[in-house]
C-alpha cells in the first residue's frame, strides 16, 4: 500500500498533468482574407514596399505580400518568411487581366 502511494500516485499525477498540457498548443497567426470572386473591375493598387529583414532561419523564402479582395475592395496582406518545401518552388500571388475586369490568381508551391 505503502509503494502505491510513493510510486504510483505521482506518476499516475505526472501522466495526468503531461496529458492535459499536450493539449495546449500555440499556433502563429495567419492573414485572413477571402478569394476573390471570378473577376472584380477595380485593377489591384501598385504593391506596398515591404520591409523584408533578414530571414529568421536559415534557407527560409521570402513570400510577397498582395492586394487581396475583401468585401467590395482591396485589402494589403502583408508579406512573410516561409520555410521552402523541398523539390518545390513558391509562385507569388499574382492579377491578371480577364475580359473586363481583373482576376487574382493565388500564391501556391509548385513542382
Amino acid at each position: 500500500m505503502n509503494t502505491l502511494r510513493t510510486v504510483c500516485l505521482p506518476l499516475i499525477g505526472a501522466a495526468l498533468l503531461a496529458t492535459s498540457l499536450s493539449g495546449c498548443v500555440v499556433v502563429p497567426a495567419q492573414p485572413v482574407y477571402q478569394a476573390a470572386p471570378a473577376v472584380v473591375t477595380v485593377p489591384p493598387p501598385e504593391p506596398q514596399v515591404e520591409y523584408v529583414g533578414v530571414a529568421p532561419y536559415p534557407g527560409y523564402i521570402w513570400i510577397s505580400g498582395f492586394w487581396a479582395w475583401q468585401f467590395g475592395r482591396h485589402v494589403w496582406v502583408g508579406g512573410h518568411w516561409s520555410a521552402p518545401r523541398p523539390g518545390y518552388r513558391w509562385v507569388p500571388h499574382a492579377w491578371e487581366r480577364e475580359g473586363g475586369g481583373w482576376r487574382l490568381h493565388e500564391g501556391h508551391w509548385a513542382r
